[in-house]
């Protein structure tokens, strides 16, 4: 009885941290809404560059993957805040290519048609030819090298902080949000045993911390109100 009891507690924890992990995803999937508005008003993508949702567009097709039964059973939340993660970055992408510059429009199709068949021969390798142990194992790394990827962003602004001494370019919202999400992930991934999920997002905490720190530091030095981001980071 004690055991079910405590059994019961633990998979609740779990949960509360996928589902707090979705909530503070989903703050950073809606935070470029103001460049976005930005583009549609002016009916240009200016200076802005889509790659990093091409980037963002992969990361969350194959970490939703991974969380779906059919790969890994038992973590469903993976696959919840991935989709909607993939939802928003095709929009945006769709946003972009129609107001891009038609050479910008063509790339970006081309790299678009890219995640396509990348994705594609994933699911296919996936289904096709691996066990499911392997399968898991497969996408499992593939996940985590893709969120590995995704720390360009934060290791960028970290050190744009440094050079400039300055956090004008690192809001503390999208910071702590980060933090947030990458410490519910990595307790989500702990709970569940999955070295997949919470070495990745570990990885993510430590970074999202120490721009906390250095905003602390900085924004002491300064005294700047941060201006939107430079780059939106998806973990």
């Amino acid at each position: 009885m004690l055991s079910t009891g405590l059994s019961s507690v633990y998979s609740g924890f779990s949960t509360a941290a996928g589902i707090a992990g979705n909530i503070f995803a989903f703050v950073l999937f809606v935070s470029p809404l103001p460049t976005f508005k930005r583009i549609i008003r002016n009916k240009s993508t200016e200076q802005f560059s889509g790659l990093p949702y091409i980037y963002a567009l992969l990361n969350c097709l194959i970490c939703l993957w991974y969380g779906m039964p059919v790969v890994k059973t038992g973590i469903i939340l993976v696959a919840t805040v991935n989709s909607f993660g993939a939802v928003f970055q095709l929009v945006y992408l769709s946003i972009f290519i129609t107001y891009a510059e038609r050479a910008t429009k063509l790339r970006m199709l081309g790299l678009l048609g890219a995640v396509a068949v990348i994705f594609a021969f994933v699911v296919f390798m996936s289904l096709g030819v691996l066990e499911y142990d392997d399968r898991q194992t497969f996408v499992g790394y593939l996940s985590v090298a893709s969120l590995i990827s995704m720390f360009a962003s934060p290791l960028f602004i970290i050190k744009l902080v440094i050079k400039t001494r300055s956090v004008e370019f690192m809001p503390f919202n999208l910071s702590f949000a980060t933090f947030l999400m990458s410490l519910s992930f990595s307790a989500y991934g702990i709970f569940k045993e999955d070295p997949f999920l919470y070495i990745p997002n570990g990885i993510g905490t430590i970074l999202g911390l120490v721009q906390l720190a250095l905003y602390s530091y900085y924004r002491k030095i300064s005294g700047e109100d941060p201006r939107e981001s430079l780059i939106v980071s998806y973990v």
